[in-house]
């Protein structure tokens, strides 16, 4: 069974930079290695330079792709987030896989909207979150839940019990980052000046040299985007991660922190309200209730410390890429 993986993306399957890739980028790469592995011929198509070929996994440039159609044939199309290739090839079963919103607007604007509607597409979302937000005017042929599924490098962990004072900041997005900060600097470090809050995942040129000095002086470190290594190695020793929970289609930050034994502080919004419950989560309604929450993580003692480290440990194996595999055999089968 030949099966395209579309993920228009500048990267291959061979980069260096793989652990740092992107969280659309990594899951199409692991999910088309770990079904290269069965009895499937696995094509995934990106903007790379030249034919990458490894056992039944081959990295088509898309530029060859769309050139050469006439030489390829799949029974199954997965595209992230983008239906113009389900033009090229009529007789596939089209599988639209939506990581983000995708309102009617947008869809216009970026010449999304016909391809869906003039092609037989099925859409694979990543939350039911998602599902219920995505219009129906698109009317997909079917609508299919399969969450995302952990990458192997936090798929193989052992959570440590003894922590250090830290805490994680991980979304991409600004959104309220400046009200947290405001609390930490005005609530937080206040009170106790050894706790540290470490900040991934926003450009650190964001801030001015006036701004980045101010938030050293209260133990907040901007780290930019850093190796998923890298990550793992902060969230094992830290004691909790702000989660706020805008915006968020699934939050595989979410599942990557508890793997590591880190339970989310959160307003519970959007898809992360999907993930949380009273054992790996603190629920807060306000930014007020923020600091009030640290201090509760701070405060724990060993047993309920290792109590939380172990459910959010247990919690994620859930989402494990053997757990999900079968869900996509079903659609691949059905």
């Amino acid at each position: 069974m030949n099966i395209l993986f579309y993920c228009p993306f500048n990267f291959n399957i061979k980069s260096s930079k793989l652990k740092s890739l992107g969280g659309i980028e990594s899951l199409n790469v692991e999910l088309s290695k770990f079904l290269s592995k069965s009895n499937y011929k696995i094509f995934l198509a990106t903007y790379c330079k030249k034919i990458i070929k490894r056992k039944n996994l081959v990295n088509l440039p898309v530029d060859f792709l769309l050139k050469n159609k006439s030489r390829f044939e799949f029974k199954n199309i997965i595209s992230s987030n983008d239906p113009t290739i389900f033009n090229h090839f009529k007789n596939s079963q089209n599988f639209l896989w939506l990581h983000n919103k995708l309102p009617i607007e947008k869809a216009l604007r970026k010449k999304k909207f016909f391809p869906i509607i003039t092609n037989k597409v099925s859409a694979i979302f990543v939350s039911d979150y998602l599902s219920k937000k995505t219009t129906n005017i698109y009317n997909f042929k079917k609508k299919i839940v399969i969450p995302n599924f952990l990458d192997p490098i936090f798929s193989k962990t052992k959570p440590l019990i003894n922590r250090k004072p830290y805490f994680i900041w991980s979304v991409q997005r600004k959104k309220g980052l400046k009200e947290t900060i405001n609390i930490w600097i005005k609530k937080v470090y206040r009170i106790n000046p050894n706790i540290k809050l470490f900040i991934f995942g926003i450009d650190k040129n964001s801030f001015n040299k006036r701004e980045t000095k101010i938030l050293l002086n209260h133990n907040i470190f901007l780290k930019g985007r850093v190796s998923k290594n890298k990550l793992k190695r902060y969230y094992s020793v830290s004691m909790g991660m702000i989660c706020l929970g805008y915006d968020e289609t699934f939050c595989i930050n979410a599942i990557e922190a508890f793997s590591c034994g880190l339970p989310l502080i959160t307003f519970g919004l959007t898809a992360v309200n999907e993930l949380i419950d009273n054992r790996n989560s603190f629920k807060i309604n306000n930014f007020e209730e923020l600091d009030k929450k640290i201090f509760e993580i701070l405060d724990m003692n060993k047993f309920q410390r290792k109590h939380y480290i172990d459910y959010c440990y247990s919690f994620s194996k859930r989402y494990q890429i053997q757990k999900i595999i079968p869900l996509w055999k079903s659609v691949f089968n059905s």
